[in-house]
């Protein structure tokens, strides 16, 4: 499959730069072909900026980076029209959000005025401003990275803002041996610099077409529903945007292994990203995983070819 030959390229491209981190870029790539967004929450110098520039690097498309800061205004984000006096007429100024990939870097860092001017491109790809919409160019892919350990100066993100990322992804750490290859690798080189892109914005496009494509057996459709439903038992309910959150990804990570439909394999690879940040209520990340890993373990799974008939 021509797709599957894309994804493989962007991977391997990423991967002469980013060590030990192939889980993390699969999740990525499916994220990118579920056409939703990316949290990249980890400490300091795990490699989030690096992951979200290689990966933009890979592919052929605009790619901007806003740094999110305390005095960050919404208009430094979407753009803002101001007064031409030469022609006498307003003129809107595009802001970065009018790009293919946004890196949004330290996104808790700015105020939540400022994090909820990302709500509307994130979830309808268009920009409102003094009125008038504007369509954004696809594809349009969001990667936000935060520091979670550091609360001086920064904003935790409103569910509603959380709930617009498809996957909040934990970088990981990297073992000593994948450490000792990371030093002989940057020693003499700039591997970032020196990757050039495999695919093209049109290749993107059609890769998030496909991945609609990927067929769902009617049990496994069940069992996303009973999945959700069962969050809801626990007072902590994810909303309706969850549950297809949680099939969007499915399909975007059987696509990433190579396959047009997906298995229950899937689904339990990709619940705790996508269902964990959309918890309700007072937990703390690892009550929020603990939930997740006790209903995906108390719902029963059928035995089926999980191919289209």
């Amino acid at each position: 499959m021509e797709i599957n030959n894309i994804l493989s390229k962007i991977e391997e491209n990423v991967a002469k730069v980013m060590i030990g981190k192939q889980e993390v870029t699969k999740r990525l790539l499916a994220s990118l072909a579920a056409g939703g967004h990316v949290l990249l929450e980890d400490v300091p110098g795990t490699g989030k900026t690096v992951l979200a520039r290689a990966l933009a690097k890979s592919m052929g498309c605009r790619f901007e980076r806003v740094q999110f800061t305390p005095d960050l205004l919404p208009s430094d984000v979407t753009g803002l029209s101001f007064f031409n006096q030469e022609k006498g007429v307003f003129t809107f100024k595009e802001g970065p959000v009018f790009t293919n990939i946004l890196l949004a870097d330290e996104i808790n860092r700015a105020t939540p005025r400022t994090q909820s001017s990302l709500l509307e491109c994130m979830a309808e790809g268009q920009v409102t401003v003094d009125g008038e919409t504007r369509i954004l160019e696809a594809p349009f892919f969001v990667i936000a990275t935060q520091n979670p350990v550091e609360t001086i100066g920064c904003f935790p993100l409103p569910e509603a803002q959380l709930d617009r990322f498809i996957m909040k992804i934990s970088m990981g750490g990297l073992s000593a041996s994948q450490e000792r290859e990371m030093v002989d690798r940057f020693i003499h080189a700039e591997p970032l610099a020196e990757i050039d892109a495999v695919c093209s914005a049109g290749e993107i496009r059609e890769l998030q077409a496909v991945c609609r494509q990927v067929y769902v057996h009617d049990d496994l459709r069940d069992y996303i529903v009973a999945l959700v439903q069962a969050t809801r038992k626990n007072r902590a309910g994810v909303s309706p945007r969850g549950t297809l959150a949680l099939l969007r990804a499915s399909q975007g990570y059987a696509l990433v292994q190579g396959r047009d439909y997906i298995v229950p394999e899937d689904i339990k690879e990709v619940a705790h990203d996508v269902l964990c940040h959309r918890l309700i209520g007072e937990f703390d990340d690892i009550q929020k995983s603990s939930i997740v890993t006790g209903i995906l373990n108390s719902i029963e799974l059928p035995t089926e070819d999980w191919k289209a008939r």
